[in-house]
């Protein structure tokens, strides 16, 4: 078998395989985006605010 014979069962076989993927629908797509535009909003707020405290607590008792 040469490259070219390889590269085209390859891309077949790729093919056949994509046709069994179970994709998801569009809204289901932006549902799970805002989920995770959401979560990760929230997560950096709170890591934001942890961040702003203990750099309080550092000037305050740390560096005077």
């Amino acid at each position: 078998m040469d490259i070219v014979q390889k590269t085209q069962t390859f891309f077949k076989e790729v093919y056949v395989e994509l046709r069994k993927v179970n994709w998801l629908t569009r809204g289901e797509v932006l549902r799970y985006t805002l989920i995770v535009l959401a979560v990760t909003i929230v997560v950096s707020a709170f890591l934001g605010g942890l961040d702003y405290i203990f750099s309080e607590l550092i000037k305050r008792f740390i560096i005077k």
